[in-house]
């Protein structure tokens, strides 16, 4: 893409509403604006990451063998009325009526709808395990929404559903959901530690968040320091395996590691005192299993190997993908604006002209551009008629994790200059092997 064709509206000063570093450097960036309270407009840059995201999150929930579909924002009322949840849920649910007056409401979230779909077509043991799962837009009327994407009342969130036939097959899956997310997180350049939390009004005993280290992170955090040593990293996982699943969730959970809701004092005095860490930690998911609370109310039953009926174990599972960008930009950023994980950045590297206009400078510049565009990869090419100053800091704020300065100077000894982002170390070379040295680092990248 080429800048002067781009809608990117760069804001040069803090917005003053911006009260959190992601916040603000997504508004600057020009990624979202305020449509109302908690409720934004998602720009190109910031729809390109938000896609990119949403993208991990799908391929690693089909990778663990769970199935995309997708179910409407608005609910009938009288769902919720049959699980007991419809006064239960509090104000942030919006409820409505449609013109002929019948109640509903915008989905906070979707265990209602799913167990009336699964009610609806499964009827015998022989169609289990199942689960499905859709990633779509939610409401819930915050009191005080606030941090922008962070929490927002509009959000986009991955929710799936398992349905087994028995408790044990369903805490597989709850295994099983825990290592695809460990996967997810990583490959988004985040370390999500899981911790024990509350079922809330959702509901379930086992049940984990998934939580991001950072200052701004709304929840407080006990912890065994031991648990950021850990890396699920790139190892084969045979998801169709209990001991597999149950080993990875032994290795992660084992240790402690708890949101102050569910927090233990007497636990926590067991970890060695070097190792013991408070902290603040930013949601991002989160795992549950609840047994046969939805499948009883609404009547989600099955015909077990014996012939007898019996209602299914079931389990939720949530990531929030609009607020991970926000957890993303919280984890990795500095005082000059975003630092992008190459897994989510919206491009690829970013070109600089320091010359726009000079012959032998175009002409490097296009060929760059051309050439990473030949091998499948998305290149930002600044052409525009700027100085030099104001492409570098638009680059900066932008986090690109790559970029490639071309100017008179370079060009006349056959050189570039490459800049990783991250480190701020800069290197020069001919411009034919900063575009294979950018190719090789992205096909790297899972």
């Amino acid at each position: 893409m080429r800048l002067s064709r781009y809608f990117l509206p760069v804001l040069k000063e803090n917005p003053s509403e911006a009260q959190i570093v992601s916040h603000r450097l997504m508004l600057r960036a020009g990624m979202i604006k305020q449509a109302s309270a908690g409720i934004y407009s998602w720009l190109p840059l910031g729809f390109k990451v938000l896609r990119k995201i949403e993208n991990i999150v799908h391929e690693e929930q089909q990778r663990a063998g769970h199935i995309p579909m997708l179910m409407p924002t608005l609910q009938s009322a009288d769902l919720w009325r049959e699980s007991g949840r419809y006064d239960d849920y509090g104000e942030e649910m919006l409820r409505i009526k449609d013109r002929h007056g019948r109640d509903m409401l915008y989905g906070p979230t979707n265990e209602e709808l799913i167990t009336d779909i699964f009610r609806s077509h499964v009827g015998s043991y022989k169609d289990l395990p199942l689960t499905l799962y859709h990633i779509q837009w939610k409401f819930r009327d915050e009191i005080r929404p606030r941090f922008g994407v962070m929490r927002g009342r509009e959000f986009f969130m991955k929710d799936g559903y398992n349905f087994d036939l028995t408790k044990e097959d369903a805490l597989h899956a709850y295994n099983r959901h825990l290592v695809s997310y460990l996967r997810t997180y990583e490959r988004l350049g985040l370390q999500a530690i899981p911790m024990r939390a509350d079922g809330g009004p959702i509901g379930g005993d086992y049940t984990h968040e998934f939580l991001v280290l950072a200052e701004t992170g709304e929840s407080e955090v006990f912890y065994d320091s031991a648990v950021t040593d850990l890396t699920f990293g790139d190892r084969a996982i045979d998801y169709d395996s209990v001991d597999q699943c149950a080993a990875v969730l032994e290795e992660f959970t084992s240790k402690y590691a708890r949101t102050d809701e569910t927090h233990d004092e007497a636990l926590f005095a067991e970890v060695p005192e070097a190792r013991q860490r408070t902290a603040r930690g930013i949601e991002v998911g989160q795992i549950f299993y609840f047994g046969t609370k939805y499948s009883e109310a609404m009547g989600a039953k099955v015909q077990g190997p014996d012939g007898k009926t019996v209602p299914v174990h079931m389990g939720s599972h949530g990531i929030g993908v609009s607020r991970l960008l926000g957890a993303i930009i919280e984890a990795s950023h500095d005082d000059k604006g975003i630092i992008w994980p190459e897994g989510v950045t919206p491009f690829h590297a970013g070109i600089v002209n320091l010359k726009q206009g000079d012959e032998e400078a175009d002409a490097a510049c296009e060929a760059l551009y051309a050439s990473l565009k030949a091998l499948g990869l998305d290149p930002l090419y600044d052409d525009r008629n700027e100085r030099a100053g104001g492409k570098f800091a638009t680059m900066d704020l932008l986090g690109l994790p790559w970029r490639i300065t071309v100017g008179p100077r370079g060009l006349k000894n056959g050189v570039v200059e490459l800049t990783s982002r991250r480190t701020g170390e800069s290197e020069e070379m001919p411009p034919e092997a900063a575009v294979e040295k950018i190719a090789q680092i992205y096909a790297g990248i899972a």
